[in-house]
């Protein structure tokens, strides 16, 4: 994680946190002061991967834009004992202190990296089950394999080969669409 972004009214709060972010590696951070600037930018190419929000903002509480912020990055919801925040925010009690909060954005960034190797085992799933498929209809369409019938042959073809089925997928492709 290199980009972050703390939405809070200036003040003490607001530079501990950005020297916090410096110190723990962040290269980019950015300060705002209102919601609705917060989640233009949460929602632009460059969207920050931790977003730091201390309450009450100007424009609103900061609620509705930690929930909104939680579904493109990490979120740490600076505020009063009792507040209920969602799931997905990690939420650290006022007044902050920075041990605490080094902790929370250390928190937040191990699981961003952890649901980006997640991601990316999914993404590497979908992209083979696409191609199985692509596969599949290839065997379909000049065999005139029924579905069950193209499963089956990708995977004998994938044991017999000593090869992942994507492997074998890839070699019908290829064989069959010059």
């Amino acid at each position: 994680m290199n980009r972050a972004m703390i939405v809070s009214s200036p003040g003490e709060t607001a530079a501990n946190a950005e020297n916090l972010l410096h110190n723990l590696g962040f290269t980019r951070v950015t300060l705002i002061s209102s919601a609705s600037q917060a989640r233009r930018l949460i929602k632009s190419d460059s969207s920050p991967e931790l977003v730091l929000i201390n309450t009450p903002l100007p424009d609103e509480f900061g609620l509705e834009l930690a929930e909104t912020a939680a579904e493109e990055a990490a979120v740490i919801l600076l505020a009063a004992a009792g507040t209920q925040v969602p799931p997905e925010v990690i939420m650290v009690q006022k007044p902050v202190d920075m041990r605490l909060l080094s902790d929370a954005v250390s928190l937040a960034a191990e699981e961003g990296s952890s649901l980006t190797r997640e991601d990316s085992y999914l993404l590497s799933r979908t992209d083979e089950i696409r191609l199985i498929n692509r596969a599949k209809s290839v065997l379909m369409k000049y065999l005139k394999f029924t579905e069950p019938q193209a499963h089956r042959y990708i995977e004998k073809q994938a044991m017999n080969n000593r090869q992942t089925r994507r492997e074998a997928a890839q070699k019908i492709i290829d064989t069959y669409e010059k």
